[in-house]
């Protein structure tokens, strides 16, 4: 595997492709996720990094699971703990677990060889099966009918949307799009990064041989729905034309005279909205046609 060095002899060759999980405070979710993982034929080398977890994770993790590599943060630090976990590692690929959320037998095998046969490729959004019953997660299909279609020196289909624990990614291309960004924490985190990947050159696809399983809590996450309504209005701003950021303003603004979550987003965006300025950086002309053909807005 590319940046690998050859295993010494009698021993088996590292697999190319790590694993990074975040977590915090889910303990025995994250031990039923470390076990389908080490029991892969692949093997791969996984890292958790820790968000300051407070039941007991790494006691649980050194006792039970000492084979995997811990980064412990000393605070909560939302999915840039997915950054701490990929410079933890030296594998030329990573892939991306949450505490709830594993990778089929041979999927990790598959991605490597796509990343191998496809330089530019700089992240691989895989097909997500849900729960016991494997059913085909809704964003499958969507990423599927990408009207960005296909690239000939890329896998798949191209899209600027992913599943965080659905993803691999090329490390070098992770780290120099600068992963994902502190502003956003958690909650529709990925479009940003898809973006910066594709505004440094980097193929992003969808290719639905490579398999993940996520076995979500059916409890809905309190708070969840007005994050992913701020980070998208700070996404906006972030990378956006400012007409379209303006618009996306216009329209929480709109809803937040009836909804209390809308409320609170907007708020908490408002909040951040000098510090998204100040990273503020458009994207080129031929990503933002994507994200605008993506929008469904004319060329």
């Amino acid at each position: 595997a590319p940046g690998r060095a050859p295993a010494p002899q009698g021993r088996p060759a590292p697999a190319p492709v790590g694993v990074v999980i975040a977590t915090r405070d889910r303990s025995a979710s994250l031990a039923r996720t470390l076990r389908r993982l080490l029991a892969l034929p692949e093997r791969p080398e996984i890292v958790v990094a820790d968000n300051a977890s407070t039941d007991g994770t790494p006691a649980l993790l050194a006792r039970d699971f000492p084979q995997v590599r811990v980064v412990r943060l000393p605070s909560n630090r939302g999915a840039l703990a997915r950054t701490h976990g990929v410079r933890a590692l030296d594998t030329p690929y990573v892939a991306f677990s949450d505490d709830d959320s594993w990778w089929a037998p041979g999927a990790l095998g598959t991605a490597a060889r796509l990343f191998a046969e496809h330089p530019r490729l700089g992240l691989l959004a895989a097909r997500t099966l849900v729960g016991p019953g494997r059913d085909a997660d809704p964003l499958n299909g969507r990423l599927a009918a990408s009207p960005l279609g296909t690239a000939a020196d890329l896998p798949g289909t191209q899209v600027l949307g992913f599943l965080a624990c659905a993803s691999v990614v090329r490390r070098e291309a992770y780290l120099d799009a600068g992963g994902y960004h502190p502003l956003l924490f958690f909650g529709a985190e990925e479009t940003l990064l898809a973006y910066d990947l594709a505004a440094r050159g980097w193929g992003v696809t969808h290719c639905p041989d490579v398999v993940a399983h996520h076995h979500p809590d059916p409890a809905p996450r309190t708070g969840r729905p007005a994050r992913v309504r701020r980070n998208e209005l700070l996404t906006a701003w972030l990378r956006r034309p400012l007409p379209h950021a303006l618009a996306r303003t216009r329209a929480l603004a709109a809803d937040a005279r009836r909804d209390r979550q809308a409320r609170h987003a907007l708020r908490e965006a408002l909040a951040r909205l000098p510090a998204a300025l100040r990273d503020r950086r458009p994207l080129p002309p031929h990503v933002e046609r994507a994200a605008r053909l993506l929008d469904g807005d004319p060329p």
